[in-house]
């Protein structure tokens, strides 16, 4: 799945919970802390993790949403 996070990013915080553009809720499921502030950055879900555009690993998510 491709699309973009809704609104500022400010990165993985352990439990972060990301809302992307099209209404869909995801939850950080594995630990990462990175900071990096971005303005609706790409994101791709691939095989249970998300790779956020800027940020060169990905992290496993779990949908609530």
């Amino acid at each position: 799945m491709r699309s973009h996070i809704r609104g500022s990013w400010t990165g993985w915080r352990g439990s972060t919970v990301v809302t992307l553009e099209n209404g869909t809720m995801w939850k950080q499921a594995a630990y990462l802390y990175h900071y990096q502030y971005a303005y609706r950055p790409a994101v791709v879900i691939e095989g249970g993790e998300m790779y956020v555009e800027g940020i060169p690993e990905g992290v496993r998510v779990r949908r609530i949403h």
